[in-house]
């Protein structure tokens, strides 16, 4: 039975007008894929940044880093947040704090002024996406719930990707002569009517038994949480100093308190930061679990695919489009089907993508090792669709059934667990990229070196997806209705 209550005095979101909750979807959806373009569209428009400010190579690698680093950190404090303060409230907040930030963003004149909002866009958007899978959650039930996280997973494999491709086409189009800056201030208008038709069509929610913050508990979670991600963030580049692997056991031993301080607080009054009760259930530890590995797979992957194609093959970053452009579709159309059948496959659908990215990335191993810097274009770009499919199917279907068995009390700060899962589970593939890629092929290698260490790194990435396929089987059956 649910224990979640709706204030804005329509009735349960469940219930609600087909419309309403279409409309409501399609706001949330529209903010993650702000999100998800944000994490990952400046990164093509860096050298032009440089250019028109004058940046070190050191702030360069902070504008994309700052925005990384903050959304992880309060991902969990923004979920909860949601269910203390009421979920449409926490969202319209972080979509607008988000998209004042962006306009910082875009007329910044200095590195400085660039990377505090690139700072302050990263904390909005931890407020704003744990509400997008919370939200989802109490206002779905049911195959409907299924289809509307597939179309999650259909936006975060379609973000992720297109960020790189979206961002090279606004910088070459030197749109009104602003160069890169029309990469941020795109956001402007997405986010006014994201706001607005969110204060209309969006239903509010939160925990019936609103407990107060725990703010310890943030601290602690967020220093832990700095200590690990920072070191992952850049110490592959510092070639792994002693003081970021101490600064990583550091983070670990602070997480550590963090649990005990959880547990106790919980006992006291039961306003834990975490909602402890959530990893009684099997399914909800083994989909963050599962969850963590496919970010891990995501971060080594697609940077080293990336440079594999550039450096390895020769490839020029508009040809290269057509392939993340290829993963893109093989991501919609992955999650597509994994929201028709999610509700009757449950499992399966995660499994089977599992599966079919680990049986393309063999078949992409033999043809690199076969074919080498003259494996042909087509050859190179065809399968991505494959993967893109996979990855869609895995995306869609860990959503749901991870978050699927959670009460409405807790959505919030499931949510939260389960996209800082993502995240860190990233920062750990390009930190693992040094290790497994970068080792074989260091900065400024070409040709069959890079070749050589990308099919290298696919037999790490194989191995991880049969990992993750095995931490499936602690989802459910069969999907919560």
């Amino acid at each position: 039975m649910s224990t979640d209550t709706h204030t804005s005095g329509r009735p349960r979101a469940g219930a609600g007008p087909g419309r309403a909750r279409t409309i409501t979807l399609v706001v949330v959806l529209i903010a993650e894929l702000m999100n998800a373009l944000d994490g990952s569209i400046v990164y093509t428009a860096l050298p032009s940044i440089q250019a028109d400010t004058g940046a070190s190579s050191a702030a360069l690698q902070w504008i994309p880093a700052a925005y990384t680093l903050t959304f992880a950190l309060a991902l969990i404090t923004g979920g909860r947040l949601g269910d203390l303060c009421g979920r449409k409230r926490i969202f319209l907040v972080g979509t607008g704090v988000f998209t004042l930030a962006s306009l910082l963003c875009g007329v910044a004149t200095g590195p400085e002024l660039l990377i505090a909002a690139r700072a302050v866009q990263g904390a909005a958007a931890a407020a704003m996406v744990p509400q997008v899978l919370a939200t989802i959650h109490v206002t779905f039930d049911g195959e409907s719930r299924a289809k509307a996280f597939g179309l999650y997973g259909m936006i975060m494999s379609l973000g992720g990707v297109l960020g790189p491709v979206l961002g090279a086409a606004l910088t070459s189009a030197d749109l009104f002569g602003l160069d890169w800056r029309p990469i941020f201030l795109i956001n402007l208008p997405i986010g006014l009517a994201t706001v607005l038709l969110g204060l209309r069509f969006i239903p509010e929610s939160r925990a019936r038994q609103a407990r107060r913050l725990d703010p310890l508990g943030m601290v602690l979670s967020s220093a832990g949480l700095l200590l690990i991600a920072y070191p992952l963030t850049v110490g592959g580049e510092r070639h792994w100093p002693a003081w970021s692997l101490a600064m990583a056991v550091a983070g670990a031993v602070v997480l550590a308190v963090f649990v005990a301080q959880q547990r106790a607080k919980t006992a006291k009054d039961g306003s834990a930061l975490v909602a402890l009760s959530l990893f009684r259930g099997k399914a909800f530890a083994g989909g963050l679990a599962a969850q963590l590995v496919f970010g891990l797979v995501s971060g080594v992957f697609l940077l080293t695919w990336t440079l594999f194609m550039q450096e390895g093959l020769g490839f020029s970053p508009a040809r290269f489009a057509p392939g993340s452009i290829a993963v893109s579709i093989g991501g919609m159309a992955g999650a597509m089907l994994a929201s028709k059948v999610a509700a009757r496959q449950a499992r399966r659908v995660p499994q089977a993508g599992a599966v079919l990215v680990a049986v393309t990335l063999v078949g992409y191993h033999l043809l690199i090792t076969t074919q080498g810097t003259g494996l042909p274009f087509a050859a190179a770009v065809a399968p991505m669709i494959l993967f893109g499919a996979g990855f869609g199917m895995i995306g869609a279907g860990l959503a749901g059934l991870t978050l699927g068995q959670v009460d409405h009390e807790d959505a919030g700060s499931a949510s939260g667990l389960f996209n800082t899962a993502m995240q860190l589970g990233t920062a750990l593939g390009i930190a693992l990229a040094s290790v497994v890629f970068f080792t074989h092929a260091p900065a400024g290698s070409h040709g069959a070196t890079v070749t050589g260490a990308f099919a290298g790194t696919i037999r790490y990435v194989t191995g991880a997806l049969t990992v993750m396929w095995g931490l499936m089987f602690l989802l459910p059956r069969r999907a919560r209705g």
